[in-house]
C-alpha cells in the first residue's frame, strides 16, 4: 500500500481501539457514537442524533439524493462474561502478533471503524459523488432491538427516504477475510406456551391432569410436521424447543401447568402466519388448554442478484484475491430492518466471526485495513461521480 493507505489502515486501527476501550454493553453507547460523530463531521458529513428510550441512535449522511448508499453497523456488545477466561483485559484493548483483543474487535467495532474509515476516504477523494453516502449505528443491536435499527428505519420512511444499497459490517467471513458473505437471513419467531393441568398427588392422576402428559402427543407431531423443503438459498425451515419448565420441586405434585418455547428460523417458502396457523391448529387438535404469546424478530429476506453483489465480488477479489461464498447461514441481523426498504439490495460483509461472543475475542489489524478498502471500492464502483 502506499503511504496515504499505509496512514488511512493505522486511523482503522486507532478508531477500533478506541472503540473497544468503550465498554459499551447493550443497549449502552459510552459514547462510541459520538467518537464516531467526530470522525465523520470531520469529513462534512450531517449527523443526525436518531436516540430513542435506551437506545442510542445516529444516522450520518453526506450529500443528497438517491441512490442512498448506507453502512449500517452496532456499537453495543454483549457482556465479556468471566474475567478469569480472557487473556486481557476485556475492554482494554491490546494487539498481539497481530490481531486485535478485546471485546467487540469482530463484533463489530472492527467492522464500525472499517465503514467509518471508507467512508471518510471516499467523501474525501470524491465530494460531488452521486447521491447520498450515509451510515446507520445503533447501540442496541445485542440485546431488545426494537428501538434500534427498526426505530431508525422507521423516521426514514415516514421522510420518504429510501435506502438502495446495504453493506452491514457484521463479521461473515469464516476463515479468511473476504470468503463469505451474508445475502440473506432467515426469518425468525418465538411462541412462548403455557399449557394448563390440574394440579395434584402423583398417586391419584385421575384426581389431576397433567399438563406435561397432554403437550407430548403435540410436540411429537410439531417436530415431525415438514413446513418446507428450502430452496437454493435457504434450508429448509427448522424448529427447536429450547425451554421447558414444569413443576413445584416437589417429585410427587402433578404440575398445574407447563411452559413451553419453541422457535422457528424459517424460509421464504413458509411464512410466519403459517407457522401460527399450524401450531394452533396442531395443539387444538389434541384439546389442550393453553395460551400461547408470539415474539417476531423477523421475516427472511434475499439478495439473490444485483449491482451490489456484482460489484462486492469483484472488490473482494481484487483485494483479497479470493472468491467469495455467498450464504443465508446464521442468526438474524438488522438487515433485514433495511431490507424492507423499495427494491433495497443488502449484504453482509465483515470480519472473520470465530470468535464473536467468547472470551478473547479478536479481529486481525491487516484485516480490518483490507476491509476498509474493500468498502471503498464497492463505493467507487457504485457512487462514484
Amino acid at each position: 500500500m502506499n503511504n496515504h493507505d499505509d496512514r488511512s489502515g493505522q486511523e482503522v486501527v486507532s478508531l477500533c481501539l478506541e472503540l473497544v476501550s468503550r465498554p459499551s454493553v447493550t443497549p449502552k453507547d459510552e459514547g462510541c457514537q459520538q467518537l464516531i460523530a467526530t470522525r465523520l463531521r470531520d469529513s462534512g458529513f450531517h449527523i443526525e442524533n436518531l436516540t430513542h428510550i435506551d437506545t442510542t441512535n445516529m444516522y450520518a449522511t453526506h450529500g443528497s439524493g438517491s441512490p442512498n448508499f448506507c453502512f449500517l453497523g452496532h456499537t453495543d456488545v454483549v457482556p465479556p462474561g468471566d474475567s478469569g477466561l480472557w487473556a486481557y483485559s476485556p475492554f482494554e484493548p491490546v494487539i498481539q502478533g497481530g490481531m486485535i483483543y478485546g471485546r467487540g474487535t469482530a463484533d463489530m467495532k472492527g467492522g464500525d471503524a472499517a465503514m467509518v474509515m471508507a467512508a471518510k476516504r471516499f467523501v474525501e477523494k470524491h465530494p460531488n459523488h452521486k447521491g447520498r453516502i450515509s451510515l446507520i449505528f445503533t447501540s442496541n443491536e445485542e440485546g431488545d432491538f426494537k428501538n434500534g435499527t427498526p426505530h431508525v428505519v422507521s423516521r426514514l420512511m415516514e421522510r420518504n427516504e429510501n435506502i438502495d444499497y446495504c453493506i452491514v459490517g457484521e463479521p461473515s467471513s469464516q476463515s479468511v477475510l473476504g470468503d463469505t458473505i451474508k445475502i440473506g437471513r432467515r426469518g425468525s419467531i418465538t411462541a412462548n406456551i403455557r399449557v394448563f393441568g390440574i394440579q395434584g398427588h402423583v398417586a391419584y392422576p385421575h384426581l389431576g391432569r397433567n399438563p406435561v402428559h397432554d403437550a407430548v402427543p403435540a410436540l411429537n407431531e410439531l417436530l415431525s410436521y415438514q413446513w418446507d423443503g428450502g430452496n437454493e438459498y435457504f434450508p429448509p425451515t427448522s424448529m427447536q424447543i429450547p425451554n421447558v419448565r414444569a413443576g413445584t420441586g416437589a417429585g410427587n405434585v402433578i404440575p398445574g401447568d407447563c411452559f413451553i418455547q419453541i422457535n422457528w428460523r424459517f424460509s421464504n417458502e413458509t411464512t410466519a402466519d403459517e407457522i401460527k396457523h399450524v401450531t394452533d391448529e396442531i395443539l387444538s387438535k389434541y384439546k389442550l388448554n393453553y395460551h400461547i404469546d408470539w415474539e417476531f424478530f423477523g421475516d427472511p429476506y434475499i439478495t439473490e442478484k444485483g449491482e451490489l453483489l456484482d460489484i462486492t465480488r469483484k472488490a473482494i477479489k481484487d483485494v483479497c484475491g479470493i472468491d467469495v461464498q455467498e450464504s443465508t447461514a446464521g442468526g438474524t441481523s438488522d438487515g433485514r430492518f433495511v431490507a424492507k426498504f423499495n427494491e433495497c439490495q443488502v449484504i453482509e460483509l465483515g470480519a472473520i466471526s470465530e470468535t464473536i461472543h467468547k472470551a478473547n475475542e479478536c479481529t486481525s489489524a491487516e484485516d480490518l485495513e483490507k476491509l476498509a478498502v474493500i468498502y471503498e471500492k464497492i463505493l467507487e464502483m457504485i457512487m462514484a461521480e
